[in-house]
């Protein structure tokens, strides 16, 4: 078990996403992996886990959703932040680049972040991706940009139909399943979101990495806080391997 000290960082920039949604650029670099996360302490605050966008230098988008996450959106560039990790298991990309045999992403709100560093790492190891963003609404749609400059090709779902397609991700993902033969699934979002995505990787016989979130106190595995059916998110996961 590796357990890893709070390393002091400065904010170096910072751009909205969204009205609710930041993203935080560190004066710290790290060696981790699409799917690793970090714990993000203030002291006297709290500390929670978020997924990395990018590890060099360390990127994190931040949701504005609690007490936390507002002290944490009221920060400015200079301001310190203290970073724990990286912690668990991340994605792995299948060896062999298959042009033909794209990978499939699909992202659920806030879940695109650690998705987009897969898609860097999978764009330079010479892989074709095709992206779905599902959000509630078209303001909560981050990512579509970033994701179409790498060159994937980007399906965007509402619940509302504001923007893209109207319905959830999983069934824009079922049309191009329909589409196109794909290699892997890689996905990452609400545990509903996801459960959703796995039942459709088995229906179809595809192997999938599903990215789970929870709450979390240690990031390690002694506090039990993130256990999900006798299944640690932080030691075990956040990466879940599914099997075709």
């Amino acid at each position: 078990m590796k357990v890893s000290l709070p390393q002091v960082a400065r904010i170096v920039s910072m751009a909205s996403e969204s009205p609710k949604v930041r993203t935080v650029v560190l004066d710290l670099g790290l060696e981790a992996e699409p799917g690793h996360f970090v714990m993000a302490w203030l002291p006297g605050v709290d500390e929670k886990p978020f997924s990395l966008v990018q590890a060099d230098p360390v990127t994190l988008t931040i949701a504005r959703v609690g007490p936390f996450t507002i002290a944490l959106h009221a920060l400015r560039v200079g301001d310190r932040l203290w970073i724990r990790g990286p912690l668990g298991r991340p994605f792995i990309l299948p060896p062999i680049p298959r042009f033909h045999s794209p990978l499939l992403l699909i992202g659920g709100g806030y879940g695109v972040a650690p998705l987009y560093f897969l898609a860097e790492r999978a764009q330079r190891a010479g892989w074709r991706a095709s992206v779905v963003i599902g959000a509630r609404t078209a303001a909560d749609v981050v990512f579509a940009n970033r994701f179409e400059s790498l060159g994937a090709q980007v399906v965007v779902t509402t619940d509302d139909g504001s923007l893209g397609q109207q319905g959830v991700a999983t069934d824009a993902a079922e049309r191009l399943l329909d589409l196109a033969e794909y290699q892997a699934i890689y996905a990452c979002g609400p545990e509903p979101m996801l459960e959703a995505v796995e039942r459709l990787a088995r229906r179809r016989k595809l192997p999938a990495q599903l990215s789970y979130e929870r709450y979390m106190r240690c990031g390690f595995g002694v506090c039990g806080s993130c256990a999900r059916d006798g299944w640690l998110v932080c030691r075990d996961g956040p990466v879940k391997q599914v099997q075709a």
